[in-house]
């Protein structure tokens, strides 16, 4: 399980992922800056997600949709604030509609993630702030931890699948 370590401090309105992946930074950012890749890990695996606008730059918006077990579809949106790639990617995140616009009755967070080499491995720290106590509470009664979890964790198998030119393997 490449996740090592999450902190939650309801004092600072956050919550903090840390994992490890045995790939290059480059490599490893490209699970972000790939639309195709990212849907192959963002959301826990029985709710993929399908990113149908994706642009990864300062003032950029990305919207996907993730589908459930039953095709219930949860839809959310980017507002990308900063990219220094291959080290940090920060982004405004949400929920959204049906039309994929935002629906501000839960809230905005904002995530900062950083990638940085560790003896050859790349760390990945995601830094995810809320606007409330309450707001984080009720995303972590949703099981957005165990969530975040189950989605990072199946970035190991998509780094196993991509061959070291950043190719990948066929999708499975």
């Amino acid at each position: 399980m490449p996740v090592i370590d999450v902190q939650r401090d309801v004092e600072a309105l956050s919550l903090t992922f840390v994992a490890e992946f045995d790939a290059s930074l480059e490599r490893v950012w490209q699970v972000w800056e790939d639309p195709r890749r990212l849907e192959r890990w963002w959301g826990p695996p029985e709710w993929p997600a399908t990113f149908e606008q994706h642009e990864l730059r300062p003032g950029g918006r990305c919207r996907y949709h993730m589908t459930g077990p039953g095709g219930e579809k949860a839809r959310g949106w980017w507002a990308v604030t900063a990219v220094d790639a291959p080290h940090r990617l920060e982004f405004d995140d949400g929920f959204a509609d049906e039309h994929g616009e935002a629906d501000p009755a839960m809230g905005t967070t904002h995530a900062v993630v950083t990638l940085e080499d560790v003896g050859g491995r790349t760390r990945m720290t995601t830094y995810s702030t809320f606007e409330s106590a309450e707001q984080l509470e009720q995303m972590l009664a949703m099981g957005m931890e165990e969530g975040m979890r189950q989605a990072m964790g199946q970035i190991d198998d998509l780094l196993a699948g991509a061959d070291r030119t950043g190719g990948t393997a066929a999708a499975h």
